[in-house]
């Protein structure tokens, strides 16, 4: 993938309820985590997602005001 854009895109094939929005308020990166997510789930072979490292288990966002 080349762009946050078509990251956003693959996104919402598999999360369609996911606002364009709010994706878009996260780095390339950590969009690319979240895809990688989503496609492990796709696979029945696949028993665990291993997190990567330099992600942090728990996160959190405030509110736009």
């Amino acid at each position: 993938m080349h762009s946050k854009h078509k990251l956003i895109d693959a996104i919402r094939t598999h999360n369609p309820t996911a606002p364009i929005d709010w994706l878009s308020a996260f780095s390339y990166d950590a969009l690319r985590v979240y895809l990688d997510h989503l496609l492990s789930t796709l696979d029945p072979k696949q028993i665990a997602w291993i997190r990567p490292g330099d992600t942090p288990a728990i996160t959190g966002r405030a509110t736009a005001a």
